[in-house]
């Protein structure tokens, strides 16, 4: 799903298999063994998706998850919200070297 989104590359990061726009940085991460993704999201969006009923979304459990990354449990989760989720983590990649300029 993350290669449908222009410019991202893909690359090896730790234990898992990392994505970003090229010349960015990573907006998330899948790791295949636990089939989980972890995704960089504003805080405001973090807490919006993190209500979801099924509770397999939640911050990130260390200091990570202060800063927006979100796990998502692909199986517990609709299709459409992890592509939604990609697309928003995707788009606030897009605008974070600008707002450092």
């Amino acid at each position: 799903m993350a290669h449908s989104f222009q410019g991202v590359v893909e690359h090896s990061h730790f234990d898992r298999i990392a994505f970003k726009v090229e010349g960015k940085r990573i907006f998330a991460t899948l790791h295949e063994a636990s089939g989980s993704a972890n995704m960089k999201l504003s805080e405001e969006d973090q807490s919006i998706f993190s209500t979801f009923k099924g509770k397999g979304i939640f911050p990130v459990t260390n200091k990570w998850g202060l800063h927006g990354w979100t796990t998502f449990e692909l199986e517990k989760i609709p299709k459409e919200l992890v592509l939604h989720a990609l697309n928003v983590a995707y788009q606030e990649s897009l605008k974070s070297k600008s707002k450092r300029k």
